[in-house]
């Protein structure tokens, strides 16, 4: 890809772009199912957090310690993968495979640990360069730390997530984006985006065509991808969710 500041970087999110989102309707239900009342600005502080930070806020109104919380969660999903098993996306493969034809490194991350990306895409694994998979549980949403690993500057990078806290941190560091929101039907992602000012967002991973590609890199170049920031409170909200 080429620019004025070209991409030299796509990373793209596991659960809920390359596998289906397993986990909107996992939280959904272990926080609706323990009294918990479920909004924007719930699963805003539950998503693409490190577990214990989003077991904290748990924690904090129904009871136990953060661990105790992440425990139980985890018993929660293996019950509705039991029902639901994770498998991977149609158009995922297609996807990865037009995302190396562009000619520089890609990687995949997530949440969950290595062996998750071992066990449901290490078929497609030679694809992704580096570590090929990142575990970002330490430093979600992770827009900086990825970068940092390749060496490329955060408006060098472009990154596809399921989630608008990671588009939010993206926008903060002048980093690309671009948002696959959940279809689930309790998820609020799509307006957290369009809150956040995601420009570009899908509903099928075809749709992420090259076109799409070079359109958010002469975005990205020319400083047209994020809209300027609403005001001071607007502008705090995003850098808050890149931690800055």
């Amino acid at each position: 890809m080429a620019g004025a500041r070209g991409v030299r970087l796509v990373a793209v999110n596991i659960d809920g772009v390359l596998l289906n989102d397993t986990f909107s309707p996992v939280i959904h239900r272990f926080v609706v199912g323990r009294g918990g009342v479920w909004s924007a600005a719930m699963e805003r502080e539950l998503l693409s957090q490190p577990q214990l930070r989003a077991a904290a806020v748990v924690a904090g109104w129904c009871g136990g310690s953060p661990k105790e919380v992440v425990a139980a969660y985890f018993e929660e999903r293996a019950r509705f993968l039991a029902e639901c098993p994770v498998r991977v996306v149609d158009g995922a493969e297609a996807l990865v495979g037009r995302l190396r034809g562009l000619g520089v490194p890609v990687v995949c991350y997530g949440g969950l640990g290595r062996e998750h990306f071992d066990r449901y895409l290490s078929h497609v694994a030679r694809w992704f360069d580096g570590p090929e998979y990142v575990c970002t549980d330490a430093f979600r949403p992770g827009v900086r730390e990825i970068a940092g690993m390749f060496g490329v500057e955060c408006d060098e990078a472009l990154f596809i997530d399921d989630v608008a806290r990671v588009g939010e941190a993206a926008r903060a560091v002048g980093a690309g984006f671009i948002g696959v929101p959940s279809a689930y039907v309790h998820s609020f992602q799509r307006q957290l985006m369009r809150e956040a000012g995601v420009r570009h967002t899908v509903s099928h991973l075809d749709e992420i065509t090259e076109e799409l590609l070079r359109r958010v890199e002469r975005e990205m170049a020319e400083g047209r991808l994020w809209p300027e920031p609403a005001g001071a409170a607007g502008l705090a909200g995003v850098l808050a969710a890149a931690g800055a």
